[in-house]
């Protein structure tokens, strides 16, 4: 693992999953880590927060390993070449 460059978003999302995982789980063995009277609102509402940032981490790309790091900056790269050519092809036309 390459931790040095891992980006702030990958770590914040990461971060978000694990709190909202603990208190899913905390809240299924019947620990209210929040104090919320309604109980039934509270797990549905935990759910729903485990859910999103599932997803949300999910469908972001976490790169944790070096390589997984370096197909991101040649990935930028061809991205921004493309982008590029793009621009020439729209002032060759004009």
């Amino acid at each position: 693992m390459n931790i040095k460059g891992v980006t702030k978003g990958t770590w914040v999302r990461t971060i978000v999953l694990l709190v909202a995982l603990i208190n899913q789980g905390l809240t299924t063995f019947g620990a209210n880590p929040l104090p919320v009277s309604e109980g039934e609102v509270y797990a549905i509402g935990t759910l729903i927060v485990t859910i999103i940032s599932a997803v949300w981490a999910g469908w972001k790309n976490n790169s944790f390993t070096a390589a997984a790091q370096e197909a991101d900056t040649v990935l930028q790269s061809i991205r921004e070449e493309a982008d590029w050519e793009e621009a020439d092809e729209e002032a060759d036309e004009e």
